[in-house]
C-alpha cells in the first residue's frame, strides 16, 4: 500500500488490487468500488490490467505535486507476449489538492483496444436520498440513491460532446460531501452509469475510446473533492475551471461583437416550415399513406402568419424556417438551394424576410452540414467520413433518404458557398441553425486527403459558427455543448432528458439545471411550452430556467425530438399570452448568471432559481404555479 499526501488530499494505492482511494483533510474517504477491476475491451476480448506479465510502480515527485506512476507490459495474446505497453499516473496537485488520473499509451502494437475502463467508479451504496449522483445528460439530472426508476442508457451512450453529456463531467454527493470528476481530454471519452430501480446504489465511471483506430494520446480525469457541497457548488467549481481554461464566453461579451444578440433576448421563438418531401427510400416514408409524406406551405402564407402575429400584439419574434429550399426539408444537403420555386422562389422568400424586418422581427434558416445525402449533386464519396477500417457509415433514416456523413474539414467551405448564394439573392439573415452539430458526436475521418480526429471535427464545426458571427449572423445548433460555448449564441433547445421521451414515461431522476448553473449567461436557450396535461406544464421549466419561449413549435418529424402530439390544445391567443410571460422574464435575466438552484424546504416538487441581478423564480410542480420576485427589492 502506498500513501501520498499533498495539498490537503491523501491518495492510497493497493498494489494487489490496483485500486485507489482518496481523502480530503478531515473528510470522508472515497474508494473505488469493491468489484471493479481495471480493464480494457480489446478486439480479442476483455484484458485486465492485472493480466500484464510485468507491472512496476514508482513514486513520482515533481515541482507541482506527487503521485504514483505504474507501468504495464507483457500482455499475452494466444500464448504470445505482445509489445503493448501503457502507464497510469495518479498524482495530487499541491496548489489545489486536486487529483489527476492519467492513462498513457506507450506502445500500441499487439492489442487492438476498443475501450479503456479506468479510473474506476466510487463506492456509492447506501439507500439515502442525501446520497445522489449528478449527470450532465442534456440539461441535467440528479439521481438520489433512493430513486424508484431505473436509469437507462443515456443518449449516444453517454459520449462526451453529445446530448448524452452536455458537459464532460459527473459528480456524486453523500450527506453534503462530494467530488467532481472532469474529463480533461473528452473528445474520445464518455461515461456509463448504473442505478437499479429503487437503488440502493448508483455507479458511474468514465471510459476512453480510440481515435482513428489508436488510443494515441494521454487521457486525463481531474477529481476535485469538496466538503459542504451541493449541486450548486459543483457547477460553480466547474464554471471556475472553464474560466481558468479561457473557454467561458458570456452573451455580454459576444454582444460586443454581434449587438443583435440583444434583440434576440426576449424574443418568442416560432418554428415553421415550407416544404417537406420524403424520399421513397427513406425510413420515414409511409407507403400506406403516401399523401402524408409531402406537403408545401408558400412563403406568402408564412408572411401572412407573421402579419397576423404582429396584429395580435407579438412585439419580439424570431422565425426559424425549415424546408425553405427546392429539395425540401432534410434533402440534398449540403447542396441546399435554390429557394423553393413552388413556394414563391427567391422573390417570395425575400418578401417574407423583408416583412419580418419591417416589424423588427428576426429571421433564420435551418441548414445542415453533417448529413451528406447521396442525392446531393456534388456528392463524392471521397469526401464522406471514412472509418479506420475503410468503411463509410451510411443510413437512410431522414427524409432525404440514403446518406453518409460529410467530413467536417469540408463544412466551412460549403457554409461560405451557400451563405454567399443567400446573400446574392438579397436574403438578409439574422440567424442560422446548423443542425446536429451540438447534439451528435464528432466524426472522425481516415481518408488521407482530409484526415480528421474527433477533436478536430469539433474545431471545424466551431469554424462554421465563427464564420457566421463574422458575417453578423447569430449561429444556432440543435442543442448545446461544452465545446461550442465560445462561438454558439443560441440553440434549438436544451431540454431535460425526460422531455425527449413520451409524456408519462417515468423520470429517471430529478431534473436539475446543471448546464444553466454553468452557462446560463453564455447561450440563449428556447424552451418547449407545451402543456402536456393538467399535472405537467413545460412553461414552468421555461420560467425556472430563465429561457426563451417557443410560441409555436412545428416539429419536422412526428413523435421525434420531443415533438409529441399528446398535449392540451391551446388557442394562439393563449400561446401568445403564455409566451409573453416567459419572454418578459428572459428580457430581464437573459444575460445573467444563474447563481443558485434549490429545492424549497427540500421538496423537489417546489424548485427555485436565483439570477445574478436578484430576480428569482419559484415553481410548484404539484400546484402548477409560479412566482417571480426581485430578491434585491425584498432584501432592502
Amino acid at each position: 500500500m502506498n500513501r501520498i499526501k499533498k495539498g490537503g488530499t491523501e491518495i492510497t494505492f493497493d498494489k494487489t488490487t490496483l485500486k485507489f482511494s482518496f481523502q480530503k483533510e478531515n473528510g470522508r474517504r472515497w474508494r473505488w468500488e469493491k468489484s471493479y477491476m481495471p480493464y480494457m475491451v480489446c478486439r480479442s476480448g476483455n484484458i485486465f490490467f492485472h493480466d500484464a506479465g510485468e507491472i512496476t510502480h514508482e513514486l513520482l515527485h515533481t515541482g507541482v505535486g506527487e503521485g504514483i506512476l505504474s507501468t504495464y507490459c507483457g500482455f499475452k495474446k494466444e500464448g504470445k507476449i505482445m509489445p503493448y505497453k501503457f502507464q497510469t499516473l495518479v498524482w495530487v496537485e499541491e496548489a489545489t489538492g486536486d487529483v489527476y488520473c492519467e492513462w498513457i499509451p506507450l506502445c500500441e502494437e499487439g492489442l487492438e483496444v476498443k475501450k479503456v475502463f479506468w479510473p474506476g467508479p466510487m463506492e456509492f451504496e447506501e439507500k439515502k436520498g442525501s446520497w445522489y449522483t449528478l449527470l450532465t445528460h442534456q440539461q441535467g439530472i440528479l439521481i438520489p440513491n433512493t430513486w424508484e426508476a431505473e436509469f437507462q442508457t443515456p443518449a449516444f451512450d453517454g459520449m462526451f460532446g453529445t446530448a448524452g453529456a452536455y458537459m464532460p463531467w459527473f459528480a456524486q454527493v453523500r450527506d453534503g460531501e462530494g467530488y467532481l470528476a472532469v474529463c480533461v481530454t473528452p473528445w474520445n471519452g464518455g461515461y456509463q452509469a448504473e442505478h437499479p430501480a429503487g437503488g440502493p446504489y448508483t455507479r458511474v465511471s468514465m471510459r476512453f475510446e480510440p481515435s482513428l483506430g489508436k488510443m494515441d494520446y494521454r487521457r486525463i480525469v481531474k477529481y476535485t473533492f469538496l466538503k459542504e457541497c451541493d449541486h450548486n457548488t459543483i457547477c460553480k467549481t466547474y464554471r471556475n475551471y472553464v474560466e481558468e481554461q479561457g473557454r467561458l464566453r458570456t452573451l455580454a461579451e459576444k454582444a460586443i461583437r454581434n449587438p443583435s444578440i440583444d434583440r434576440l433576448i426576449g424574443c418568442a421563438f416560432l418554428h415553421k416550415g415550407i416544404k417537406t418531401f420524403v424520399q421513397p427510400d427513406s425510413d420515414f416514408y409511409d407507403p400506406e399513406k403516401p399523401e402524408k409524406n409531402n406537403h408545401l406551405t408558400t412563403f406568402a402564407q408564412r408572411e401572412q402568419e407573421i402579419r397576423q402575429l404582429h396584429e395580435m400584439g407579438v412585439e419580439k419574434l424570431y422565425l426559424h424556417l425549415d424546408g425553405w429550399a427546392e429539395p425540401g426539408y432534410d434533402n440534398c444537403h449540403p447542396d441546399y438551394g435554390p429557394a423553393c420555386k413552388e413556394a414563391g422562389g427567391w422573390e417570395g422568400m425575400k418578401s417574407l424576410v423583408d416583412t419580418m424586418h419591417k416589424y423588427g422581427y428576426l429571421f433564420g434558416i435551418h441548414d445542415q452540414y453533417r448529413d451528406y445525402y447521396l442525392s446531393a449533386p456534388s456528392f463524392d464519396e471521397n469526401f464522406a467520413c471514412r472509418l479506420s477500417d475503410g468503411t463509410i457509415p451510411r443510413h437512410k433514416r431522414w427524409a432525404g433518404g440514403p446518406q453518409s456523413y460529410l467530413c467536417a474539414t469540408q463544412a466551412p467551405y460549403y457554409v461560405k458557398r451557400n451563405f454567399k448564394a443567400l446573400e446574392d439573392h438579397g436574403i438578409r439573415l439574422d440567424c442560422a441553425y446548423l443542425d446536429v452539430f451540438t447534439c451528435n458526436e464528432g466524426d472522425e475521418c481516415d481518408n488521407p486527403l482530409h484526415r480528421m480526429t474527433r477533436k478536430e471535427c469539433y474545431e471545424h464545426r466551431a469554424l462554421c459558427f465563427q464564420y457566421l458571427l463574422k458575417k453578423g449572423i447569430l449561429p444556432s445548433s440543435e442543442e448545446v455543448n461544452d465545446w461550442a460555448v465560445t462561438s454558439q449564441v443560441f440553440c434549438h433547445y436544451a431540454p431535460y432528458d425526460f422531455m425527449m421521451r413520451a409524456p408519462g414515461t417515468p423520470k429517471q431522476g430529478i431534473p436539475v439545471p446543471l448546464y444553466n448553473l454553468v452557462y446560463h449567461d453564455c447561450v440563449i436557450q428556447p424552451w418547449m411550452m407545451e402543456k402536456i396535461s393538467e399535472e405537467e406544464d413545460y412553461m414552468l421549466y421555461a420560467l425556472l430556467n430563465g429561457g426563451a419561449p417557443y410560441l409555436v413549435r412545428d416539429g419536422a418529424y412526428p413523435n421525434t425530438d420531443g415533438a409529441f402530439e399528446d398535449r392540451v390544445e391551446m388557442t394562439l391567443e393563449e400561446c401568445i399570452t403564455r409566451a409573453k410571460v416567459v419572454s418578459d422574464l428572459h428580457e430581464k435575466v437573459g444575460k445573467c448568471q444563474m447563481v443558485r438552484h434549490e429545492f424549497v424546504e427540500g421538496n423537489p416538487q417546489v424548485q427555485k432559481t436565483v439570477f445574478s441581478n436578484g430576480i428569482s423564480v419559484q415553481v410548484d410542480f404539484q400546484k402548477q404555479t409560479y412566482e417571480i420576485r426581485n430578491e434585491n427589492y425584498f432584501s432592502k
